[in-house]
């Protein structure tokens, strides 16, 4: 019997340290807000849904040196969602890199199909068990700009940019297996269920992270709500929090609020 000639197809993800950076989906969404310059429309020709696209845009934007996408406001047509320049060179990059790695993969998979059909499946399985995903909403980049040991843990600062850092907390293990230092690039992980949101500036807590922003949307579920800041520099933060709250804090699309968490629900990775 002959031979099933097997053939590689190309996924090409780009990851930076800090995780899953872009992937074929985002391209296209890249694309469909450079063509359409809507964000619903975007979502819909890609398809996506409102949510999932705006999502894939706070992570982007959250993970890239600068913003590959903004919000513009004003206008005969009342504003809408543009690709900087950085996101128009993103998105040539990305498709240039695509052809190459389509290319290499048709060698690759030519070569391998002269083998046995085992060695393929067992290649493909090893891709698959090297593949990671975190279910953390909040996803930063950042560098290490301070850390101070104490006799149990370690605490670490991280610069995101030029006006916000963050602070976690780890154990003196956790510290030494990542190998920390200043100066190093690390990831930042939170869950949107560890984050608090305060609306009135005069109001202190204990927590040591503190981010203000601006709500850009409020995403209603059966029994929370998913509120999003956008943070200075096109960094955003993502929190979770009871119907009740939303209307007590007088929360609003276009309001002032701070997303406050704890220093022990940072979680820091680094990728290999």
């Amino acid at each position: 019997m002959d031979q099933i000639a097997h053939r590689l197809r190309s996924r090409l993800e780009v990851d930076t340290e800090f995780g899953s950076f872009l992937g074929d989906t985002r391209i296209r969404l890249l694309e469909a807000i450079d063509k359409h310059g809507s964000i619903s429309q975007a979502a819909k020709a890609v398809p996506l849904s409102y949510k999932s696209a705006w999502d894939a845009i706070d992570a982007m934007n959250n993970l890239a040196d600068q913003p590959l996408v903004i919000r513009s406001t004003g206008g005969k047509n009342g504003g809408g969602t543009l690709l900087t320049e950085y996101g128009h060179k993103t998105v040539a990059l990305y498709r240039a890199l695509e052809a190459e790695y389509q290319a290499a993969l048709d060698r690759l998979s030519a070569s391998m199909n002269d083998g046995l059909a085992s060695d393929f499946q067992q290649f493909r399985q090893l891709l698959k068990r090297m593949s990671m995903k975190t279910s953390a909403r909040n996803q930063f980049a950042g560098q290490i700009v301070g850390l101070r040991e104490g006799h149990v843990d370690f605490e670490v600062r991280l610069k995101l940019d030029e006006t916000n850092e963050l602070v976690a907390v780890i154990t003196r293990e956790s510290a030494e297996t990542l190998g920390l230092s200043i100066g190093m690039e690390i990831s930042a992980l939170v869950k949107s269920s560890s984050v608090l949101l305060l609306s009135d500036p005069t109001i202190r807590t204990t927590a040591r992270n503190h981010l203000w922003g601006e709500i850009t949307r409020i995403h209603d579920g059966p029994v929370n709500a998913e509120v999003t800041l956008a943070l200075p520099g096109g960094r955003s933060v993502c929190a979770v929090v009871t119907h009740d709250s939303v209307e007590k804090l007088g929360l609003a699309v276009g309001e002032q609020a701070c997303a406050v968490f704890k220093a022990s629900a940072v979680i820091l990775c680094l990728y290999a």
